[in-house]
């Protein structure tokens, strides 16, 4: 207490020395205190100019969020939700925190109230010292077919986005650093109007592999498939995929397009989901061992999915204007793909019930435990593979 009130004291000694003289005096005397005392010289400037007093307070106007009280709980369900930028965090709060009190810690009621009310752009704030990035790429495994390629259209027209069904397709490789050998790949498929995403995996991108995993998702899928657009990969345009789609009835058949070659953005909808939906999960690793491909499947088509689609909101693309030589676009709110099919007028009641009745037994938190123990079984294999001593 005796030094704080002395150095009180040297201040206003200073203080006064330092408007009583010119510009070489307040220079001399800055020099002093600096070189005495170990002082910064603009803070020195800027406490005799009067802009800092009151023991220190912080300027601007006084905080609404309590960082030692909000944080945490935002640190928590930002890393669980995998990093959610603030506009989707903003959206998936109020889904998430109920299941915050059951699973981690039963929250203060005023500290919710604050949570419910916070902004993207304070989210952001408080998220920027806990914030990662990563900044690796992995390999495009995307090799031309040219079997049928005149035979199936590029998509010029647009489709109707309004109702679900009309889905976008790709594969990932899993190779690690190199494409030579035999390898899992992930396939996804995302819905264009309800953003709802299903994976799956396949050892070496075959078409009859292909084909049995479309099957699988089509017949899980909460809407009917009715158009099918994808890149120039070999692993689509083949006989097996082209006739799966058209030796339907007619009125059942799927509309089977593809994009222009080399231009990644005609299927800007899954392309997006090659980090969010493959790498975020599995990396960059090597898989190349058979038996990781039903256990891939098993996390992809249950928890994953489950996850996803219940509980990580998507942001869709409403509008999208030519300013001079910048784009400006406008976005929805951001809506879960379980959200988007429950507005859908498109989907049967039926399913809709179906969708709810699931959502209810379904916990985030558990749905995360869950998935990295699955993970933690899938990376022993990887292990196993890099190092062949390594014993299960």
């Amino acid at each position: 207490m005796d030094q704080r009130r002395k150095e009180m004291e040297n201040f206003r000694v200073w203080s006064y020395r330092y408007h009583h003289s010119n510009r070489a005096g307040k220079s001399k005397l800055l020099d002093e205190v600096v070189d005495l005392y170990g002082y910064n010289r603009k803070y020195m400037i800027q406490r005799f100019s009067g802009l800092i007093y009151r023991n220190h307070e912080r300027r601007g106007p006084k905080r609404k969020y309590d960082p030692q009280k909000v944080l945490p709980v935002l640190k928590n369900i930002w890393l669980t939700s995998d990093q959610l930028c603030s506009k989707k965090l903003k959206a998936a709060l109020p889904e998430w925190l109920p299941y915050y009190d059951q699973s981690v810690d039963v929250l203060d009621p005023a500290v919710k109230r604050m949570l419910l009310k916070i902004s993207p752009a304070t989210i952001d704030r408080l998220l920027k010292p806990v914030k990662a990035k990563c900044k690796r790429h992995g390999l495009s495994g995307t090799r031309p077919g040219y079997l049928l390629k005149n035979q199936i259209p590029i998509k010029t027209d647009h489709w109707d986005v309004t109702r679900p069904g009309f889905v976008e397709a790709d594969t990932v490789a899993h190779c690690g650093n190199s494409l030579a050998g035999e390898f899992a790949w992930s396939l996804t498929l995302t819905d264009i109007h309800s953003c709802w995403t299903e994976n799956r995996a396949i050892w070496n991108k075959g078409s009859k592999g292909v084909v049995e995993q479309i099957q699988d998702i089509e017949s899980k899928a909460p809407f009917e498939l009715l158009g099918f657009d994808c890149d120039n990969g070999s692993e689509f345009l083949n006989h097996h995929v082209m006739r799966y789609f058209t030796d339907r009835p007619k009125e059942k058949r799927i509309q089977f397009t593809r994009s222009r070659p080399y231009h990644k953005n005609d299927n800007a909808h899954v392309e997006q989901k090659n980090w969010t939906h493959v790498r975020h999960l599995f990396g960059y690793d090597r898989f190349d061992d058979p038996r990781l491909v039903p256990l891939m499947n098993d996390l992809y088509s249950n928890e994953w999915s489950d996850y996803q689609n219940h509980f990580i909101p998507v942001l869709k693309l409403v509008e999208k204007t030519k300013v001079n030589s910048k784009y400006k676009k406008k976005y929805d709110k951001p809506k879960t793909p379980y959200q988007r099919i429950l507005l859908s007028d498109f989907v049967d009641q039926e399913i809709k019930d179906k969708l709810i009745a699931k959502h209810t037994t379904l916990n985030p938190y558990a749905l995360k435990k869950a998935m990295n123990e699955k993970l933690k079984e899938i990376f022993k294999y990887v292990s196993l593979n890099k190092n062949p001593r390594t014993k299960i």
